[in-house]
This record gives C-alpha cells, structure tokens and sequence, in this order.
C-alpha cells in the first residue's frame, strides 16, 4: 500500500459536503464537525536486557467519538422526533449508520466518512434575540461507535 504516491491533487473545499443518514439525504447543513479518526496510545514501559530504560507507544484501540451537524431550522421535525427515540429509551430506533460526503468543485464525491449506530445526544437551538437577524440553528451532537474513511 502507498502512503504517499507523489501525485498532485487540488484540496478539497470546505462549502461543499453532505450528509446522509440511513440513505436519506439531509439538505441544507451548515457545518459539520468532529470528523477525527483516533486511536488509543498505549504506554509500554520496559528494560532492555543491558539495563537500558525503554518507553514505546503503540497503537491501541479504535476510538468512537462525535459530529456534530449545524443547519438551519426549517419546518422539518425529523431531529427532534429522532432524539426522542433516545428520551424514550428506543435505541433501537434511535441507532442510526450515516455518511459525510466531501465533494470536488465539479460536484463529485471526493472522500467519504461513514459512521456506525450513530444515535443523538443533544439538539440545541441557537440564540434568540430581539433585533437580531440572523438565522437560527439547531445544532444536533450526535455519537457514535466507529467512523471511518469509506474506500
């Protein structure tokens, strides 16, 4: 396998990406964060057989973690019925396999980040306030247990 293969790409942009959970498409997100691959670092610690002291790190365990995925509000309830699967203890319901899609300046899928039983474990809405003018959110964080680059 090569790390590195010496050709020379254009960057990704960071306006043009997606998300879509169970196969539907959600539209107008606004930002999305917490796309981070991470492992475990396990510490060993040890002693040559010439006395010498040694501190190696490998690699441990896959690490699950958090998006969090920020749009407009609009009329579409499908949040705020999805997280109440989780108040009501339907995690069944609630345990959801979703994608991250970046795409190119023409339009095509570049990379791809797939998450697994991603369930919700907060929704806010941003603040109101009188005079203000802009666009309220609501901001959905959003567990799960493994993300990884889709091939």
């Amino acid at each position: 396998m090569t790390f590195f293969s010496g050709e020379v790409y254009d960057t990704g942009v960071g306006w043009s990406f997606g998300l879509e959970i169970d196969g539907v498409e959600i539209k107008e997100i606004q930002e999305v964060t917490g796309l981070k691959l991470e492992s475990d670092a396990i510490e060993l610690k040890h002693n040559t057989s010439d006395g010498k002291y040694i501190n190696k790190r490998l690699p441990g365990r896959k690490k699950s973690g958090e998006l969090t995925f920020t749009r407009g509000i609009t009329g579409n309830k499908g949040w705020v019925d999805w997280i109440d699967h989780v108040f009501k203890g339907d995690m069944k319901s609630a345990r959801k396999n979703g994608v991250v899609k970046l795409y190119n300046y023409q339009g095509d899928s570049t990379m791809e980040f797939k998450f697994t039983n991603g369930w919700p474990r907060s929704l806010e809405i941003s603040n109101l306030k009188a005079g203000d003018t802009t666009v309220v959110t609501e901001k959905l964080t959003l567990v799960h247990e493994g993300l990884e680059k889709a091939d």
